[in-house]
């Protein structure tokens, strides 16, 4: 486990007293921690042991998922801007369509994300006022890279679980049944360790079993509950 000072990135304003994106419900003042890491890294093994520590997990590609479900305002927006072939037989948005239009032009992605990115917001915001949890963890593979979501800005603090790029390749083929061709592409298009790393308030190596992971997790468990502690106390 690591704790970088990072006051100056772009990423978000981090500050724990006098940060305006502060969740404030009220008197209480909620700690974020936003989580994040490359494909293969365990996101999903840390989001499920602070889970069943009774942390509220806020997941962003569930919400990225549900803003765009049949029938929602969000994807009558894309429809508008993008046309009926945005949309399957199913009145869903065919995703398969859209990837190939945002690869062969770049400047759709912008649009679309233009449109997505705010509902991801709004929605996250809504659950995150909504957790009773001592605190909150707001899961997303991309938190630092898509800073204009602004779901960064939502955190306290940041939490990288960070795996060696041959751990990263073995997890994510044996899991996704994906290709190495394909799961390097992933990767060469999210942010390099270095780089994501030196965002993070912590991080935790997860090149090893889950009992490893567990053993560096419990202290950042009882950090939080601290931190979340000396927030709510000073609302009070």
């Amino acid at each position: 486990m690591t704790i970088n000072d990072r006051s100056s990135s772009p990423a978000y304003d981090h500050n724990f007293t006098t940060n305006p994106q502060m969740m404030n419900t009220g008197k209480n003042k909620k700690l974020v921690v936003g989580l994040t890491g490359g494909i293969g890294s365990g996101k999903s093994a840390t989001s499920n042991w602070f889970a069943e520590q009774g942390i509220d997990i806020i997941d962003a590609d569930v919400i990225a998922h549900e803003v765009v479900a049949k029938g929602s305002d969000t994807l009558r927006k894309i429809q508008k801007k993008f046309g009926a072939w945005a949309i399957n037989e199913r009145g869903e948005m065919d995703r398969a369509a859209m990837r190939t239009h945002v690869f062969t032009h770049p400047e759709a992605l912008i649009e679309l994300e233009s449109i997505t990115h705010p509902a991801i917001r709004e929605a996250a915001k809504e659950q995150l006022i909504a957790s009773t949890s001592d605190y909150i963890i707001l899961s997303a593979p991309l938190l630092i890279e898509a800073a204009e979501a602004g779901l960064a800005n939502l955190c306290q603090r940041i939490l990288v679980v960070d795996a060696s790029e041959s751990t990263q390749l073995e997890r994510a083929s044996s899991r996704d049944a994906q290709s190495a061709v394909k799961i390097k592409a992933i990767m060469a298009n999210q942010l390099g360790r270095e780089v994501r790393n030196s965002y993070a308030d912590d991080v935790v190596i997860n090149n090893n079993d889950l009992a490893a992971l567990h053993s560096q997790l419990e202290p950042l468990h009882q950090d939080y509950l601290s931190l979340a502690r000396t927030l709510k106390y000073a609302a009070d």
